[in-house]
């Protein structure tokens, strides 16, 4: 499973500095019209049991990499139905939309039976022709603690919202994650957190300290239990301040290991927050699309 931002350099970027880039009014008018759709499908199905909404704004041929659930549009009108039988006070708390070419990502706090924590959801759709054409997800349930004393949706780095920064940044702020993300994770080079990290950084994984000395300490565990490790980033979404990397983690050949989805937060060319939401590959799926 973000935030507006305001160019506060506090700490020398790590690139080069971003240059203004103009959004075209058509452009900018799509992406909203999908983060809008997103929330409504989202709503609509989890909250109200509403089937109407997949009629309107989801294709027939609808292809779902959820590995509890079929293809096809007729399937999460189904799910409609059964879940708000089930769960009528569901809420699907949505936390932060961004939307980048024809992807959007959601992050969610998801709660079936009000008072239980629920959980942390990425839902990630690929539009076609104005329609959902494709869903992938992950979820994980919030646990009753954290290490970090952050919960799994605030926003703690200064501005304190949930929307996306400016978009003459998302470029800029889209390369700088995905060297990052490349050094550190897929070659496990710990020394990346120096030169792309702030002094102020948040931790929202609730199993790693906050700070930058607790991402050297909880990778660098991570790193040395799972030797064999390899991280396989699969899409990157940027909007803004914000670059979500949704990315197959295998511990060791041959394990079907996990689908995680890390959300970064940039600001004054530094990863200044961190979301991310965990799910292990179960053995079998409802469909034969993968969660990938």
């Amino acid at each position: 499973m973000a935030a507006t931002a305001v160019l506060t350099a506090a700490v020398a970027p790590a690139v080069a500095a971003p240059r203004p880039a103009s959004v075209s009014h058509l452009d900018s008018a799509r992406l909203g019209y999908q983060k809008a759709v997103a929330e409504r499908v989202l709503k609509g199905v989890f909250e109200r049991g509403d089937t109407s909404v997949v009629d309107r704004f989801v294709r027939p041929d609808y292809i779902q990499h959820n590995p509890f659930a079929p293809d096809g549009a007729e399937t999460l009108k189904g799910l409609a139905t059964s879940v708000h039988a089930q769960f009528p006070d569901a809420v699907y708390g949505i936390k932060r939309v961004l939307s980048e070419g024809d992807l959007v990502l959601v992050h969610s706090n998801v709660v079936l039976t009000p008072g239980d924590r629920g959980q942390a959801v990425f839902d990630i759709f690929r539009f076609q022709g104005g329609k959902i054409a494709e869903h992938w997800d992950v979820g994980q349930t919030v646990p009753e603690s954290s290490v970090n004393g952050n919960d799994m949706f605030s926003t703690v780095s200064r501005p304190r919202t949930t929307e996306p920064g400016p978009g003459f940044l998302t470029a800029y702020n889209k390369k700088l994650v995905t060297a990052a993300f490349d050094q550190l994770l897929v070659k496990k080079d710990l020394s990346a957190i120096d030169r792309y990290w702030g002094a102020e950084y948040h931790q929202h994984n609730p199993g790693i300290a906050d700070g930058v000395a607790g991402v050297k300490s909880g990778l660098g565990a991570y790193f040395s239990a799972f030797p064999q490790l390899k991280v396989e980033p699969k899409r990157v979404i940027a909007e803004g301040d914000l670059v979500a990397v949704h990315s197959h983690y295998i511990p060791a050949p041959g394990e079907r290991g996990q689908a995680i989805v890390d959300l970064f937060r940039v600001r004054g060319g530094k990863i200044v927050e961190h979301w991310d939401v965990v799910q292990g590959v179960p053995e079998n799926s409802a469909n034969e699309n993968g969660m990938f």
